[in-house]
């Protein structure tokens, strides 16, 4: 198993978790809430680049 698969499945056990103990509405918010906040913290350069390689994907 890779390193991102690993990651991967350790976020949806951790989501999973999060729909059981919490209402929904706040499981939902910290699930989209975490990925935002990191992507925000990047700097301008470090935000281009992430979206230039995430196109590039895309146009494969």
């Amino acid at each position: 198993m890779s390193r991102n698969a690993k990651i991967a499945a350790g976020g949806v056990a951790v989501g999973i978790l999060l729909l059981i103990w919490l209402p929904w509405w706040a499981s939902l918010l910290i699930i989209l809430g975490v990925p935002a906040a990191a992507y925000l913290t990047l700097d301008p350069s470090q935000r281009r680049r992430l979206r230039r390689v995430t196109r590039k994907e895309l146009g494969r």
